[in-house]
């Protein structure tokens, strides 16, 4: 009777200790849970969850340029003759088409060749007539052949003469009476204009009266530094932002490299070609030039430049580790290029980061 006395007492005891440790657990992880951090589910839906992942090492290299027009696409335009400008048509900045008139010129040029033309095409008129003559008399035996032979030749001097002429005015603009039609030569801009009516335009004038340029391919021409030449290769592709529309990016390639080095600045010239079918560039637009190139072929872990929080001369990323668990992880970095960075140490491919909200996951997982 008291050895099973004995077995009872021992396994009620038992069966106390057991409920004492379960509750004590139970506590323990009760007060865990208190004290953990809990993304409500509102900023869960919210937020941006991105995947680490891996992406050979590139750089980006930066530099200064300007707009200029496409040099294979300007047109300027002289005076052929001298006079009073009568008529200017247009305006600095408009856009203008193929054979559009866009001056006329009074000239006592223009009058003289109009006047030459109303005698060779009289001459012509009169040429005509005698050789008909000529012809009629010498098949009926009148006149000699050699009579016959110097009237073709002066009816054939008389259309040279008039040939002559035409082409002289056709150069000259085709204008009437006195007037040098001024007519743009192609389609595009004008960027230039040193006219206006009234102006005398004198015969040894050697100023262009218009530049014309087609708009559609512009240049950048920019500057690179002595250090950096070895970076530069022809046909590389280029990103252009400009004062104008710093949230738009163009793209384009670098066309030529002068290899000539300023003496002055010891600086090189590059040459870089935009399509522009909108105009939005605008000659004399100052731009920056951003070029990546890969610089090795080794692959490292790349974040979202949003995803890092720098505190303390440190930079931190927030790991997913679970539905809503994130971890603080401290991060070194490497080259930043647009809005992507390489992660030298502290992440791995395939983890997921959060990339919006960081700051304010950072300061309450950090906070306690």
């Amino acid at each position: 009777m008291t050895r099973n006395l004995i077995k009872l007492i021992t396994a009620f005891l038992f069966v106390l200790i057991l409920i004492s440790c379960t509750s004590k657990k139970e506590n323990e992880k009760e007060e865990a849970t208190k004290n953990k951090f809990v993304v409500a589910d509102s900023l869960m839906q919210n937020m941006t969850i991105d995947t680490v992942t891996l992406r050979q090492i590139y750089t980006e290299y930066h530099f200064t340029g300007t707009v200029t027009y496409d040099q294979d696409k300007v047109v300027k335009i002289f005076p052929l003759v001298s006079g009073l400008v009568t008529e200017v048509k247009v305006s600095l900045g408009d856009l203008v088409q193929k054979d559009q008139v866009i001056a006329v010129v009074r000239s006592s040029e223009m009058a003289g060749v109009q006047n030459d033309l109303v005698t060779a095409q009289s001459n012509l008129a009169v040429s005509e007539k005698n050789l008909a003559a000529t012809t009629d008399m010498y098949k009926s035996g009148i006149t000699s052949e050699k009579e016959y032979i110097a009237a073709q030749k002066e009816h054939d001097k008389a259309k040279s003469e008039l040939k002559r002429i035409q082409t002289v005015k056709s150069i000259y603009g085709n204008g009437k009476q006195s007037d040098y039609i001024i007519k743009s030569p192609i389609s595009g801009f004008v960027v230039e204009k040193l006219i206006n009516p009234n102006m005398q335009l004198r015969p040894d004038n050697s100023n262009n009266l218009f530049t014309i340029s087609d708009l559609k391919k512009v240049w950048v021409v920019a500057k690179i530094y002595e250090s950096d030449i070895a970076k530069i290769k022809p046909d590389m592709e280029v990103k252009i932002n400009t004062l104008a529309y710093p949230d738009k990016e163009f793209t384009g390639k670098i066309d030529k490299i002068f290899n000539v080095l300023d003496p002055d600045s010891k600086t090189m010239t590059v040459k870089i070609k935009l399509d522009n079918p909108d105009y939005t560039l605008k000659p004399e637009m100052f731009a920056n030039v951003k070029i990546i190139y890969n610089t090795s072929n080794d692959k490292l872990p790349v974040v979202d430049s949003k995803a890092l929080v720098f505190n303390n001369k440190k930079y931190f990323v927030m790991v997913l580790k679970g539905k809503k668990d994130f971890e603080v992880r401290e991060v070194k970095i490497g080259e930043t290029v647009g809005n992507k960075t390489y992660i030298l140490s502290g992440l791995q491919a395939g983890e997921r980061v959060a990339s919006k909200y960081s700051l304010l996951l950072y300061n309450a997982l950090t906070s306690e």
